[in-house]
């Protein structure tokens, strides 16, 4: 089997290689990615890319069909990956998360790939109160990143995809330790500020809910969707990927946080308005579809392996929210060096094509 993963060299992109290279040890994996992250390690030991056969450099706005051939399935996700990114780089995102997204797709049908794999987002259902939020349920996407997944979603949907079988994959919020940790999701935040400063500030009243999923449950997720036949779910299919436990309060967050690191404080700010991003999630479909690959990593899991790892490479920096750890700060650094312009290309003219490793 020949993979090829786009945006490996992100967060969830990492712990996908080495799952996908633990269950097929045989299988050929390629890299494609822009490079804008790849100094942002925080593990020891090798390079997360030793565990591919081959890592590409490139503008996913400017993959070529050659990369397809012969590959049986796409993992997509390179993205612009996540709110204040979008706010940022609105235009940006929608070429890159949506317009890009779908020339791949189309390239990848032409090719005769077998499978294609899309990371979208449950962000997707934006402010939603009451019952849990089914694939059945009205999208109310509420950011330029919410919208371009939901647009790439319409995109596949509607494409003539001939023999290939796509997957649209809802994560809940990513949460989890990486070799490549981002620091501007909600529990990595909570438990980074446990670590530096001993004290949770949550800005919102704490009643807004959000769904999570590990890094490691996504890309069993994403294992399950690679093999999925049509016949289960159907040529096309979008789905909550996630689980119904994992469904909290944000609140309830920082109190688990406070309980895995001693002597953290929380504090929240009960006079704040009401957080428009909440929203829960039914997961009943995934665990129709994919019952051999539901999430089995708990919170208190997810959150103890993220303390260890941070005390492992010795993280003690109050300002992390300036750091490389958040993937906004660094491509603003690019910019300000002037190696990347503000469409997000390598002011080498890497946009045109890709290099080896």
């Amino acid at each position: 089997m020949r993979i090829l993963i786009t945006g490996n060299m992100g967060y969830v992109g990492p712990v996908v290689v080495s799952h996908l290279r633990s269950v097929w040890p045989e299988a050929e994996l390629i890299g494609f990615d822009a490079g804008f992250f790849g100094h942002c390690l925080t593990a020891p030991g090798p390079a997360p890319e030793l565990a591919l056969d081959v890592q590409h450099y490139g503008d996913i706005r400017a993959i070529q069909p050659p990369l397809l051939e012969g590959v049986d399935a796409v993992v997509h996700l390179a993205a612009v990956s996540n709110d204040p990114m979008g706010k940022r780089f609105e235009v940006v995102t929608d070429d890159i998360n949506h317009r890009a997204s779908t020339r791949l797709a189309s390239m990848a049908r032409d090719a005769g790939v077998k499978s294609f794999v899309f990371a979208s987002s449950c962000s997707v259902y934006g402010l939603a109160a009451g019952d849990a939020r089914t694939e059945a349920d009205p999208v109310n996407p509420l950011t330029a990143y919410a919208r371009s997944k939901i647009a790439t979603e319409q995109a596949l949907r509607e494409m003539n995809r001939g023999d290939l079988t796509v997957t649209c994959l809802r994560f809940a919020t990513a949460a989890g330790f990486s070799p490549r940790l981002r620091l501007d999701l909600v529990v990595n935040d909570f438990v980074a500020c446990a670590l530096s400063s001993g004290q949770i500030t949550v800005l919102s009243d704490g009643s807004p809910w959000r769904p999570l999923i590990d890094v490691r449950d996504m890309a069993r997720a994403i294992e399950w969707a690679i093999a999925r036949p049509a016949e289960n779910g159907g040529a096309y299919l979008a789905v909550n990927a996630g689980s119904d436990e994992w469904n909290y309060q944000v609140r309830d967050l920082a109190q688990a946080v406070s309980t895995a690191v001693e002597g953290t404080s929380v504090s929240i700010n009960t006079d704040a308005p009401p957080d428009t991003r909440s929203y829960k999630v039914d997961f009943a479909l995934f665990r129709k579809l994919a019952p051999d690959h539901q999430p089995r990593i708990s919170l208190t899991e997810s959150i103890a392996k993220l303390r260890d790892g941070l005390n492992a490479i010795g993280f003690d920096d109050p300002d992390f929210r300036a750091s490389q750890n958040i993937r906004l700060k660094v491509l603003e650094r690019l910019i300000d060096q002037g190696r990347l312009n503000d469409s997000l290309e390598w002011a080498d003219g890497s946009r045109g094509g890709w290099r080896d490793a």
